[in-house]
């Protein structure tokens, strides 16, 4: 199981489409309009997007945005059999909305329920194939969707990762416990075993968590953050942070115990290129030389709920092989509740009891 796109629904797709080719770099490559809907696909390499808005209140979009405000509807997966993926997610109690459909040029799709109101796509991979039927275009700035986190309502993150594991056969991987003196929350992630697909549910330990406020704010659960995976985070966050990408700042004080670490890993112009961009760093403590680097954006909506994440896994060499660090930064959780933290405290949110 592979990601193959993002489908978000907004009130308008076209400019939507101008805000992720100004501010993130994307690009064009699709416009269908239906009777009820406006579509705009875009892509930076590999990653790709898909924008929806509704032309006639006969649109999902239309039904999505009546209980929701502008966000991530729908999570799509390529996998190997989409025939056996549909038939056990049918039998495990999986809501299949739509059967499975196959174009002339033997592309293969389907839709089942996800959590909440998200949905999911099901795509089955041919010879690279997409559902937009378009050519990949390499690139050396972003090469993949990383990961995608859902955040569940409180004590709901046992029963969303049951359901995912019955539906869709993800396995358990690392998980985390983030406590503050003001808030908190508890994450359980999720891999599948065929594939690069990482999953992470987060579900709020306070009142006041972010995720709460997500919560709160999304009007339910949904997609809190996608992760970008980049090979050149310096270039990638330079190139954006030009364009007026708004980052989350991190305080000069996170670097002052790191640079002896640091500076094993990194050459000086380097490091203090990571100061600059507010880049946060962890490591694989078992695997020498693995490094972790993230930066994390303000969210891209009015309301306080999806925002990205760029990630660059530096590549190591493990008992004669080369391979990327894994991990999801369990020391940067911290450092990125506390970010998330102090932006709550400018909006106000982080007072209530």
């Amino acid at each position: 199981m592979e990601f193959d796109h993002i489908h978000f629904y907004v009130e308008n797709a076209i400019e939507s489409r101008e805000w992720f080719r100004e501010k993130l770099g994307f690009k064009s490559i699709a416009s269908q309009t239906s009777e009820h809907t406006q579509k705009e696909i875009i892509n930076r390499g590999q990653v790709y997007f898909a924008l929806s808005s509704a032309i006639t209140s006969k649109s999902p979009v239309a039904n999505f945005l009546s209980l929701h405000p502008p966000g991530v509807a729908d999570v799509a997966f390529r996998v190997g059999d989409i025939n056996s993926v549909v038939t056990k997610a049918a039998v495990n109690g999986g809501n299949i909305l739509q059967p499975i459909q196959q174009n002339l040029q033997g592309l293969k799709w389907a839709k089942i329920s996800g959590w909440g109101d998200l949905t999911h796509t099901l795509i089955e991979k041919i010879d690279n194939a997409q559902i937009f039927n378009s050519p990949k275009q390499l690139s050396r700035n972003i090469v993949a969707i990383d990961h995608v986190v859902l955040n569940v309502a409180e004590d709901n993150l046992k029963s969303a990762f049951n359901w995912y594991h019955q539906i869709l056969d993800f396995q358990p991987h690392q998980n985390f416990d983030i406590q503050t003196k003001k808030s908190g929350l508890r994450s359980q992630v999720m891999i599948h075993p065929e594939g690069e697909v990482k999953f992470p549910i987060n579900e709020p330990t306070s009142p006041n968590s972010q995720i709460q406020e997500f919560l709160d704010a999304n009007c339910g659960a949904g997609i809190q953050h996608i992760a970008l995976r980049t090979e050149n985070i310096l270039g990638v966050v330079e190139e954006l942070r030009s364009l007026g990408l708004p980052f989350l700042q991190v305080p000069g004080t996170y670097y002052s115990s790191l640079e002896k670490k640091a500076l094993s890993c990194l050459s000086e112009t380097d490091w203090q290129k990571v100061q600059d961009c507010e880049i946060l760093l962890d490591w694989q403590k078992s695997i020498p030389g693995a490094m972790l680097l993230q930066i994390f954006t303000q969210p891209i909506f009015k309301q306080p709920t999806v925002f990205f994440e760029f990630i660059e896994r530096k590549i190591v060499w493990v008992n004669g092989k080369k391979m990327e660090t894994p991990g999801f930064g369990q020391g940067n959780f911290q450092a990125l509740f506390e970010a998330i933290e102090r932006e709550q405290m400018k909006r106000g949110s982080l007072g209530k009891n």
